[in-house]
């Protein structure tokens, strides 16, 4: 894992045979681990997936299907000046199948190859036909956007303009149940939002967030109700965890760490809660949960495991369990799976 991008998380999914797969960004490519079966506890792995000048960044989106849709930033250095840089897209179709060949989606800049060296990292999202939609910050302090029609056949680039107001930070783009697409850029003390209704519609700015001041590269978000998401990010100030819904406040649920938080909504003993796990400041992987949309309620993190890099990710097991995965700092899978009791203690931590 390198520090020199924010980390990322949501790299832990499950297929529709049950089985989970972790992919980690590394320079030059992805590792990626498969369980042997739905529930494990075995992997196979770690697989190197080559992609020559990828960044180690990744945003990983899943379609209804079970595909998996990998979105990166490519540079390969020239001898004339800045790096070639572009966006690079690769599809898995089946839990432990190849991967498909990375195609280049070019920039927003075009052949403009030094603002192209400053364009932000993306965030992808799916639609409800499967097409991907990713967005990223601009060189020049705008919203860049690009998307597939139904068809699969990516379209020009477009996006829209902060106005008076220069993005700063990195894209958080997500999609509520009702197949809304939000997105949330952090600018100077504040959160920029768009809205895209549908899949072909326009950008439309909605109302920002004055009250954030959000660390940039630690925005996340997940559905917690009809046609609702909570977004949460971390406090540029103190570090500490914020969760916000539009047309609330943001709600302070502590957790000093880095990084963004990985994110899970399921019931525990009966309970719908959201699960939240982090990077604390020791290094260590921290996890929470608490009653979905009562923040008032209050959390407790609890430590767990060794140091790890980058952000954890967390999702339900073929068996329905919840499974807490970091990439150690020795840069080995480990994963920690919910126990057969109440609450959400975790067994002990496997080193994959």
């Amino acid at each position: 894992m390198d520090d020199t991008v924010p980390a990322t998380t949501g790299w832990l999914l499950r297929g529709k045979d049950g089985r989970l797969t972790a992919y980690a960004p590394t320079a030059d490519g992805v590792l990626r681990w498969t369980e042997t079966r739905p529930g494990g506890p075995d992997w196979s792995g770690p697989e190197p997936l080559a992609a020559r000048g990828l960044l180690p960044y990744l945003s990983v989106a899943q379609s209804a299907e079970g595909f998996v849709h990998l979105v990166g930033v490519r540079k390969r250095p020239r001898a004339d000046g800045p790096a070639d840089t572009d966006l690079v897209h690769a599809v898995q179709f089946q839990t432990g199948r190849p991967l498909r060949d990375w195609q280049s989606l070019g920039n927003p800049h075009g052949k403009d190859r030094e603002k192209a060296a400053d364009i932000g990292l993306p965030s992808a999202v799916l639609d409800a036909t499967g097409s991907v939609h990713l967005f990223l910050r601009n060189a020049n302090g705008g919203l860049s956007a690009k998307h597939q029609s139904p068809t699969g056949r990516w379209q020009p680039w477009g996006g829209a303009n902060a106005e008076d107001t220069e993005l700063t930070g990195e894209t958080a783009a997500a999609v509520t149940d009702h197949g809304l697409i939000d997105v949330l850029v952090p600018a100077a003390g504040t959160v920029v939002r768009w809205l895209r209704p549908k899949p072909d519609a326009k950008l439309e700015r909605a109302e920002d967030e004055p009250e954030a001041r959000v660390e940039p590269g630690t925005i996340t978000a997940w559905n917690t109700g009809g046609g609702r998401l909570t977004h949460f990010w971390r406090d540029a100030g103190d570090g500490t965890v914020r969760a916000w819904r539009p047309g609330t406040e943001p709600a302070r649920l502590g957790g000093p760490g880095t990084g963004p938080l990985a994110l899970l909504r399921t019931p525990v003993d009966g309970h719908d809660c959201t699960i939240l796990a982090q990077r604390g400041t020791d290094g260590r992987p921290h996890i929470a949960a608490y009653p979905t949309e009562n923040e008032a309620a209050g959390l407790h993190w609890t430590p767990t495991g060794e140091r790890c890099a980058g952000a954890p990710a967390l999702a339900l097991d073929g068996r329905g369990r919840v499974i807490l995965a970091v990439i150690g700092e020795d840069g080995a899978l480990r994963t920690a799976r919910q126990k057969a009791e109440p609450g959400l203690a975790l067994e002990a931590w496997s080193r994959v």
